[in-house]
């Protein structure tokens, strides 16, 4: 304990807001900490500081509501740091876990900064960690000019996603960041013109709360940030600025940045767990304050239930976590303007505090529910790490999923596996064996290949086992089933006719996420293929294995140039406005889909066939679309459709067997196509494309 003078509280404050807010006379304190004795409020000069210059003595009666502990303080303001001390029994057996001599965080506060001397080590052994605690920050929200700014409510049918992580994206040199702003929110203002360019509508930012980037391997860090400890706070390491309050401007001014180029700001959250991690994990803040209100514990309350595989579980349908959890969403969408939250490991919400799956759980429902998020993007990745997965089954009318099937489903269809071709048609029309029963819109299924967690899309044509030795775990992290091929060669080589298969299968796998119905999702530098030499777990690796080499665009400037085109395709679909509130059932039913094999109206279902053909009407007529995958290692000669005297002669448009710039056309550019069958190529998709003569005739008729 620190022998600073401990000073009566100089006003009794209130419960509410929980956090530190700013006020004419001072700033109101209030946390939550269910069965503690004392609590010290914690006043700090400097982050540095050995002890704090001000131990604020915070009295039974006068400064307590309830469960809530509270404090007016005068003659302080924003910038000021702070932090707790609470008193409480000792007692894991029975959940307890009240550490008097740690320096906990605030659970609310908005800002937090780090000694130079942090050490999570200080923070997991007895003793005082004052020196080498992180101290939250008091910041005063409403002294940020946002301009007029607001979310941009882009409708689903017209999002096209951006996975990213902030500090890969400009870290690398050849990024043209200065190194002062390279790696932060600043960095990545900077690269705007390069995602408007690219097309995208939003980026999905891999986590921006504030993460303890010691949590990771010996020797290594944690860079991918799925290791919270706060669920507001931006990561101050994200951040360009040297003072305790930039993080939190720099990260307003980014997502202000990306507003007016067009581009919508997801942010990958994490509630499902934090850096506590298990019995021998640090104490930070929730531990310290209320342990078995914030995680779920097993029989033997001394241990944490780990369904996350992080070491912890939060105890998320809790009265108190469930409102952590809405209160941080209300933040970041009221405060911070950000249009939607991917939920990692989002099955876990769904359990209860001994670790069951609920039927109604109360916390998706509050999100469901909620008025201030109704307009708010919310995405499931609908599972978790201890076997539970809900892709199809995900509660509510409104949550999206990351749909891991899309991905499966493609992937071994491409690389060529048996019995995937039905399944295959499935994704390509919006996963309606998973979806239709639920009456929901086309967009419900997010359908991506490839995101952090994994393979990149280099990586997945060009390894068929993981190469993880670097994460210095013997290579026994990361998924072993990737149904990934290297098209012949394991890793980088210099035969022309590798690479050329590789590109081919980098398009193909571009062209089915891009052109599915659905909700596409793109990783960080697939367009350029960017690759991890075989890391499919490099979640400690900040360095060129995850960084951005932007050099790879010049070098793949064919990958870049084709995803750039279909990107384009994409986002300029003409919809009538009817399209953006219909349902995925309606849709098919409106606009039919005729499935083809190699002979028209002939689909081959089999187990061993693949390849699948299929045209569709574009919704009122006016084109035709005949799109033929040939997953097979020879040509095949695919039998043309009938267009009709009201339609123009077929243009290719796409034929990915064919180099760049033949590869992707334009309408303009398109060549005709003659005869009545097309040569698709082994290992190729081809896209022909006709419109109407007379589109009002069409129409009409």
């Amino acid at each position: 304990m620190s022998r600073t003078k401990k000073e009566p509280p100089p006003g009794c404050g209130r419960s509410y807001p929980l956090g530190a807010t700013v006020f004419r006379d001072g700033v109101n304190f209030s946390v939550f900490s269910k069965g503690s004795e004392a609590v010290q409020l914690l006043l700090f000069d400097s982050v540095d500081a050995p002890k704090p210059s001000r131990v604020i003595e915070l009295d039974r009666r006068a400064n307590r509501t309830y469960h809530y502990w509270h404090v007016l303080v005068p003659g302080i303001s924003a910038g000021q740091l702070y932090a707790y001390r609470v008193t409480g029994p000792f007692n894991p057996e029975r959940g307890l876990r009240f550490d008097p001599d740690k320096v906990l965080l605030d659970p609310y506060g908005r800002c937090i900064d780090l000694p130079a001397g942090y050490s999570r080590t200080a923070a997991c052994k007895p003793g005082d960690n004052a020196a080498t605690a992180i101290k939250s920050v008091v910041a005063d929200i409403r002294s940020y000019d946002w301009e007029g700014d607001a979310p941009l409510r882009t409708p689903f049918a017209k999002t096209i996603i951006y996975e990213l992580h902030v500090g890969g994206f400009t870290k690398h040199p050849s990024s043209g960041i200065a190194s002062a702003r390279s790696g932060t929110y600043a960095g990545l203002v900077e690269k705007i013109p390069y995602l408007c360019d690219l097309g995208v509508s939003a980026v999905e930012l891999l986590p921006v709360f504030a993460f303890d980037e010691q949590d990771g391997p010996p020797g290594l860090c944690n860079y991918w940030g799925y290791s919270p400890i706060s669920f507001f706070a931006p990561h101050p390491g994200y951040s360009s600025r040297l003072d305790p309050l930039g993080a939190l401007d720099e990260f307003r001014d980014m997502v202000k940045a990306l507003h007016r180029a067009g581009i919508e700001v997801l942010l990958d959250v994490v509630y499902n767990h934090t850096a506590e991690i298990g019995a021998d994990g640090p104490t930070f803040c929730f531990r310290g304050l209320s342990n078995e209100e914030y995680y779920i514990l097993e029989s033997d309350k001394s241990r944490y239930s780990d369904y996350t595989g992080c070491g912890n579980t939060m105890n998320t349908n809790e009265p108190i976590c469930r409102r952590l959890i809405l209160d941080s969403l209300h933040y970041w969408v009221r405060e911070m303007h950000i249009d939607g939250f991917r939920f990692d490991l989002a099955s876990i919400l769904s359990r209860d505090k001994s670790g069951h799956p609920m039927p109604s759980p109360p916390i998706l429902w509050d999100i469901e529910s909620d008025p201030i998020l109704a307009n708010v993007k919310m995405i499931a990745e609908a599972w978790d790490a201890a076997g539970l997965y809900q892709v199809g089954t995900f509660i509510g009318d409104s949550w999206k999923e990351w749909n891991g099937r899309f991905r499966d489903d493609i992937r071994a269809f491409l690389k060529g596996d048996n019995g995937r071709v039905w399944a295959v048609a499935q994704r390509l029309l919006g996963s309606p064996d998973m979806y239709g029963h639920e009456e929901r819109e086309p967009e419900q299924s997010i359908n991506f290949v490839t995101c952090h967690d994994g393979f990149t899309l280099n990586d997945l044509v060009s390894y068929n086992t993981k190469h993880n030795e670097g994460n210095n775990q013997q290579n026994r992290d990361g998924s072993e089933d990737n149904l990934s091929w290297n098209c012949g060669v394991e890793g980088p080589t210099d035969d022309p006719e590798i690479e050329r298969l590789r590109n081919r299968q980098v398009k193909n796998f571009l062209t089915l996420a891009l052109l599915s119905v659905g909700t596409p999702m793109l990783l960080m530098g697939d367009e350029m293929r960017r690759s991890q030499n075989g890391n499919n777990n490099a979640f400690c690796q900040d360095n060129e294995i995850s960084w951005m080499n932007w050099e790879l665009a010049i070098k793949h400037a064919d990958i870049h140039r084709f995803a750039k085109m279909l990107i384009n395709v994409r986002r300029n679909r003409e919809f009538p406005t009817e399209r953006l509130n219909i349902t995925l059932n309606k849709l098919l039913h409106n606009q039919p889909v005729f499935w083809h094999g190699v002979g028209l109206n002939a689909p081959d279902w089999g187990y061993e066939s693949h390849a699948i053909a299929a045209t569709v009407t574009v919704p009122g007529n006016i084109l035709l679309l005949s799109i033929m995958i040939n997953a097979y290692w020879e040509t095949l000669s695919f039998e043309i459709p009938f267009r009709g005297d009201a339609y123009e002669p077929w243009r290719r448009c796409i034929d990915t067997y064919l180099d760049g710039p033949d590869d992707i056309l334009t309408w303009p550019q398109a060549l005709p196509v003659e005869g009545h069958t097309y040569e698709v190529r082994p290992r190729s998709i081809v896209l022909l494309i006709t419109r109407a003569l007379n589109p009002e005739t069409t129409m009409t008729t």
